[in-house]
């Protein structure tokens, strides 16, 4: 498919966001490469917002700005693999970011807020994520001014540094300003990972002009403060110092993330490996995922050759893309049925080289994308259920998906059925792609009990059918040829009848039960104080602070603690 054609809305949507782009089509970002060394400067085109109606002034963002950072991240990983280091910056005088557009968030519905900021919070998670496990760090080089969302977007880094001018501070205005919250990570990254301390948090939360120089410094706000002569000097020695530690290639080929082959029609997407299926009437969607359709390749030499085809990344890549598609473009279909397709040896030969190679940088990455995948649909605010039945393959890494579900149904025929379904567990399905709370979806099922998870590691490699899979604990219901439509029609009624909003909540609580991060902070504070905040007439209503911005007017607010 054209790349221009892939980044054209679809015609019976024209309001449909597109979470693909390319370089050659950034408003907003110019990306540059020294050595080691990547450079994503923030030059934001204020006339180029993803809706009309407001202008993105002083390096402000919206979600258009994300998709664009999502997108050079992705290519630094895979397209670049000499580069070690990261620096974000500005490409404009006296300011680095001065955080989301707030006019854009004051005309936005609030399904629109709440998305935005779940993006957003995964691109930040992303970067974090890339530190951790793929030798790439990143310096926030904050050539100005850096509030809000500027300064969450800092805080993601692995160091900060602050031009000592005089003028420029990093800031947290959000409750002073606008009656709502860093709702990025900010709140948690200050004391979560910058452990800036309780008292002197609050503080910088609730002061509007921020802090600046040595003070900035002293309470952790950044790492350093540099004169303007030196500033960029000291970034460049700092970036290759950490470049310095890192292990990715220095002379490695990069693999060429090519548009993706999508098409769209009235009832949904198709791309070569995932399929989905929109029934607008019972308010779902089925996301058909596939196996490998050709012995995948089992050394360096051939996984390299694939590239973008090769199946474990295109079919993540698609996946991603229609998660982030069917989030954003269809806010009431708010049941996924999640199916597979395929040849289990096929998907389990591609677990075997993924778990072989996972030291080369390619299959890293690559491994990356699974895990940043599967965490964005751990994290959507949909019901999940997976259905295995003849022709299933949830094996090894699709496994994943029927694990990720708040319930799976597992078809159950007579023993010694040609056609009676299987799952397979895989070495891959044991911590190569922990949920954002840490824990592999396996650990987190079995609340780390260590019998319960020695028997699936025992059982790996071979076909589990109903009854076991049932004994083991990896599936919900085995209902009977007899019993299975009407089983699973009672539930996706029952389901669709249900509050989405209690559904979300309680979703959510289920999914993440076991184990604390910063990361489940970020999305547990984001789904509750943000999304209640994002309701309340303090922020939103006629003369809420988010309303009131910028009009003169001041904002009234309801003096009721609630």
């Amino acid at each position: 498919m054209d790349p221009a054609a892939a980044a054209a809305p679809d015609a019976t949507t024209s309001s449909r966001v597109d979470f693909e782009t390319h370089p050659d089509r950034y408003r907003h970002l110019k990306l540059g490469f020294e050595g080691p060394v990547a450079t994503i400067a923030l030059d934001i085109d204020e006339d180029a917002g993803i809706r009309p109606g407001y202008k993105l002034k002083l390096n402000s963002y919206d979600l258009g700005v994300d998709i664009e950072l999502h997108d050079a991240l992705q290519r630094i990983r895979f397209e670049h693999p000499q580069v070690r280091a990261v620096v974000l910056t500005s490409a404009k005088d006296r300011i680095f970011c001065s955080g989301a557009n707030i006019f854009m968030l004051g005309r936005s519905t609030h399904a629109w807020k709440v998305n935005f900021c779940k993006f957003t919070n995964e691109t930040r998670n992303g970067i974090e994520d890339s530190s951790r496990h793929s030798g790439l760090k990143f310096i926030a080089a904050c050539n100005g001014t850096t509030a809000g969302g500027g300064y969450e977007l800092a805080l993601a880094c692995d160091e900060i540094v602050l031009v000592d001018d005089r003028s420029s501070a990093v800031s947290l205005p959000e409750v002073p300003l606008l009656g709502v919250l860093p709702g990025t990570g900010g709140l948690t990254r200050l004391t979560d990972k910058r452990r800036v301390r309780h008292d002197l948090a609050d503080l910088f939360c609730t002061t509007t002009e921020g802090v600046r120089g040595t003070r900035a410094r002293d309470w952790r706000l950044v790492d350093e403060v540099v004169k303007p002569a030196q500033f960029r000097d000291y970034v460049s020695r700092r970036a290759r110092s950490l470049a310095a530690g890192s292990d990715r290639p220095e002379d490695a080929t990069g693999v060429t993330l090519t548009p993706l082959a999508r098409t769209v029609d009235a009832s949904g997407y198709r791309y070569a490996f995932v399929d989905v299926r929109i029934d607008g009437s019972s308010r779902q969607a089925t996301i058909t995922v596939k196996a490998p359709d050709k012995a995948p390749p089992q050394d360096e030499a051939g996984i390299v050759a694939a590239g973008a085809s090769w199946w474990p990344l295109q079919m993540a890549r698609e996946l991603d893309d229609a998660i982030l598609d069917l989030r954003t473009n269809h806010l009431d279909i708010g049941t996924w049925l999640l199916r597979t397709e395929g040849d289990i040896d096929s998907v389990l030969a591609a677990d075997a080289s993924l778990a072989r190679h996972r030291d080369h940088w390619f299959v890293r990455e690559t491994l990356g994308m699974l895990r940043r995948t599967l965490a964005r649909l751990d994290v959507s605010s949909r019901t999940l259920f997976a259905l295995v039945e003849p022709g299933s393959c949830f094996a090894g890494t699709l496994l994943e998906l029927a694990l990720a579900a708040d319930r799976c149904y597992m078809l159950a025929l007579p023993e010694g059925h040609v056609e009676a379904p299987a799952l397979a567990l895989s070495a891959l399905n044991f911590g190569a792609c922990p949920r954002v709370d840490g824990l592999s979806r396996i650990d987190a099922r079995f609340y780390r009990e260590r019998d319960a998870i020695a028997r699936l590691e025992g059982a790996q490699g071979r076909r589990i059918h109903a009854a076991e899979a049932s004994d083991l604990g990896l599936v919900t219901a085995t209902p009977d040829e007899l019993d299975w439509r009407d089983e699973i029609r009672i539930a996706l009624e029952e389901r669709a009848a249900m509050s989405p909003d209690a559904l979300t909540g309680m979703e959510a609580n289920l999914r993440f039960g076991v184990a604390e991060t910063m990361q489940t902070r970020v999305f547990g504070r984001l789904s509750a104080w943000q999304n209640w905040i994002f309701i309340r007439p303090n922020a939103v209503g006629e003369h809420g602070a988010l309303k009131c911005f910028g009009t003169g007017n001041k904002a009234q607010f309801d003096w009721e603690r609630v």
